[in-house]
């Protein structure tokens, strides 16, 4: 599919990857509708921040994934969607498991419904690495056993059972896109690198964290949106789930030891009980395969882990953004 012109629908544009995806739909010639989450401040979220030349050229249709009439007409006149909107945070899902089945499955619902009921050409839903729980082996590709170690990643796999079953009941032109950790500018708190760097950026010589064992494999958002750009130009993975990952791993220890060389060499890390998972639910090991990926687009890992991370604290040292973030509070 060639994205030129093409009228598409973003989901969750105002968060930390929709945001940016905008932003590169906007570079590839979309015309793009921003489907943000309604609240009365009339906020649309990290879309507020970009040029106003940017906002200018966006459509924002302000809404809840979890209204199904809502939903519809977001999707009337448009070709293409992204479905992003999603409650993300782990913890919160803890105490609040009705909210992430409303909003994951029951949203994802309403999306794939209005499409298969509006005709539209092509439809991308997110999925998350945390439905793969720890590693079993490595690379985790897409064949992986699924493992809802908490409730998030149990309503992520229920919506990508009704996607698929969209797919194979429907033949609605659907692809589930499987992104590994993304980090950079814009990412909420609840994420150990703005955590690490929001506390050694306010001064903290002490940081809070989990535990530091787990690894993860870190993307870049660039290189995430690029995914997500390329999957939807694949007409090859249609009815395909795809990873985007950069096929490596690195420990949540080492990812804070790297930010504390970068920002205050004498800073220390302690452990924060408040932020441990339980045992059984903590995802040791995420190690992702990108060979689907790479087999059926032409994607390419442009950011390595340092310059992305570079692009990240650089972002966060400006005092309009850092200001945003309440480093003393952890963030669930």
């Amino acid at each position: 599919m060639d994205l030129l012109n093409k009228r598409v629908l973003v989901t969750g544009a105002d968060g930390f990857i929709g945001s940016h995806l905008v932003e590169r739909l906007l570079a590839e010639g979309c015309k793009v509708k921003a489907f943000c989450y309604y609240n009365s401040f009339n906020s649309w979220g990290w879309l507020d921040t970009l040029t106003a030349e940017k906002r200018q050229q966006i459509d924002v249709f302000t809404g809840d994934i979890r209204d199904p009439n809502g939903v519809r007409t977001a999707l009337k006149g448009t070709e293409v969607v992204f479905h992003l909107a999603a409650l993300i945070a782990i913890p919160y899902s803890y105490h609040s498991p009705d909210s992430y089945i409303d909003t994951n499955i029951k949203g994802t619902l309403n999306i794939v419904q209005a499409a298969r009921d509006l005709g539209i050409e092509r439809v991308l839903v997110t999925s998350t690495s945390e439905v793969y729980g720890t590693a079993q082996y490595i690379p985790i590709n897409e064949k992986h056993p699924r493992q809802p170690q908490s409730p998030y990643s149990a309503s992520k796999i229920g919506a990508d059972c009704i996607a698929e079953s969209f797919y194979r009941s429907f033949n609605l032109p659907l692809t589930i896109v499987r992104p590994f950790n993304t980090f950079g500018p814009r990412q909420s708190a609840r994420a150990v690198i703005p955590t690490i760097i929001t506390q050694l950026l306010n001064g903290y010589s002490t940081i809070q964290l989990g535990d530091l064992s787990p690894t993860r494999d870190l993307l870049y958002v660039k290189d995430t949106v690029s995914g997500f750009v390329e999957i939807a130009k694949a007409d090859s993975l249609i009815g395909e789930d795809c990873n985007i990952a950069t096929q490596s791993e690195i420990s949540v220890k080492d990812v804070a030891q790297t930010l504390i060389d970068i920002i205050n060499p004498k800073a220390n890390i302690a452990t924060d009980n408040d932020r441990l998972r339980p045992a059984k639910s903590e995802v040791f090991r995420l190690y992702g395969s990108n060979e689907k990926l790479k087999q059926h687009t032409l994607w390419q890992q442009e950011y390595s882990f340092k310059a992305g991370l570079e692009e990240t604290v650089a972002w966060f040292r400006q005092p309009e953004n850092i200001h945003q973030y309440k480093a003393g509070i952890y963030n669930i």
